[in-house]
């Protein structure tokens, strides 16, 4: 099978897919006799016919020992990592071997193992791709089934702990997670050494029985090596570790202590108030939670035999009239020019628009002193900020426009 996109040549020789394999996956008695399409019509599946080499000895599939052959199986179809997105099969007869030890047992094959039907480098190839995507995703996505990658999963957990060291563990962190709807937890143990964290081991439930687990599979001798546990105070996880790492500092999380902590302050704070009570005195402690965590008392704070009194927001200074304290502190605006007293007439007879000529004849009242109250009156009107400057839009009883520019 050659790639179409390569023109073969002396300096570019033709490249065939059993090149390919033999650089990839090479199998030291096995050979890639031919590479076929296993329908010539559609072209959806490639077989790759695999024999092994004539001085191969089969390899006990019990004992891993090399014994003289018997018979051979049916040809089998093992699922290899797809190529452009077509199929691969790797097609092998099964040996069988008559072994002294074990008696007549299938080979050994180097690609896969058991009776499984997907090939091992597939399985590695689906499992990586489950740690970026989810299971259905990673299944929908290379047009498989969710329990082949399952089972890769599985295979990948497998080998990591068959293969993983549990030397020089000091310290460890437990916890619980849930994992289905209700109260249905795992209990989770991490290895939090500097410069090594990783998961050790994952039980079904949070009971002590559960966690007893854990301390046996790490040995009586590693635990005694133990220097930091941390968890939360679940009654189990605390039990287990006093009795299993009692050399190890404990470490509790802080969420849990202060919970407690509040707890505990509020139930001398409803002693003490009952007792007030029934002294006859006044309950000081009322409304008080929380002064243990107020912060230290503030110049502009006064204390009061036990409780805090926050002195008063408005200042004594400033509090007459509205020219006193002038208009930006009332409206909350910079603006130089407010809070003096206005003259009058505020609009002169010049500025006085043509067509409203007639409204000219109309009593003129008295400005009260200091500033009219229909300036800040907000039934009547608001202050609006444009280029012009401040306005009152508002109707008056005059149907007059006051205008306060900047200048």
């Amino acid at each position: 099978m050659v790639f179409p996109s390569i023109i073969p040549s002396e300096k570019h020789p033709a490249v065939q897919l059993k090149t390919i394999l033999n650089f990839v996956e090479p199998y030291k008695s096995f050979v890639y006799k031919k590479a076929r399409w296993a329908d010539s019509e559609t072209k959806t599946e490639i077989e790759i016919l695999i024999e092994p080499r004539a001085n191969g000895r089969g390899i006990c599939s019990g004992c891993g020992k090399a014994a003289p052959g018997y018979d051979h199986l049916p040809t089998r179809r093992f699922e290899f990592v797809p190529l452009w997105q077509i199929a691969v099969y790797f097609m092998y007869a099964m040996r069988r071997v008559d072994c002294p030890t074990c008696g007549v047992k299938v080979v050994q094959v180097p690609w896969c193992d058991g009776k499984n039907q997907l090939t091992t480098t597939y399985r590695w190839f689906w499992a990586g791709w489950a740690k970026r995507l989810s299971w259905k995703g990673v299944a929908d996505a290379f047009c498989t089934t969710w329990q082949n990658v399952f089972r890769s999963v599985k295979h990948a957990v497998s080998w990591g702990l068959e293969h993983r060291s549990l030397k020089g563990i000091e310290a460890i962190g437990v916890d619980e997670v849930q994992w289905q709807c209700g109260h249905k937890y795992l209990t989770l143990v991490y290895q939090i050494d500097d410069g090594s964290k990783r998961l050790l081991w994952i039980g079904k439930n949070r009971t002590t029985k559960t966690f007893l687990r854990f301390f046996r599979m790490l040995g009586k001798e590693r635990s005694g090596k133990l220097k930091f546990v941390c968890s939360d105070m679940w009654k189990p996880y605390l039990k287990v570790i006093a009795k299993k790492a009692s050399g190890a500092i404990h470490v509790l999380d802080r969420f849990h202590l202060m919970q407690k902590m509040n707890k505990a302050i509020d139930e001398v704070r409803a002693g003490e108030a009952r007792q007030l009570k029934e002294d006859g005195y006044e309950p000081v402690l009322k409304h008080s939670r929380w002064c243990l965590l107020k912060r230290p008392a503030k110049p502009d704070r006064q204390t009061d035999g036990e409780t805090f009194r926050v002195a008063s927001i408005q200042p004594a200074v400033g509090a007459g009239s509205l020219v006193a304290r002038r208009f930006p502190t009332v409206l909350g605006v910079r603006e130089p020019c407010m809070g003096r007293e206005v003259p009058r007439p505020v609009v002169s007879t010049n500025d006085a628009e043509q067509a409203r000529t007639d409204e000219e004849s109309g009593s003129y009242l008295t400005q009260p002193p200091g500033v009219d109250s229909q300036l800040v009156s907000r039934q009547r009107g608001s202050f609006l900020r444009n280029r012009r400057g401040i306005q009152q839009q508002s109707k008056t009883d005059h149907e007059k426009i006051v205008r306060l520019s900047y200048l």
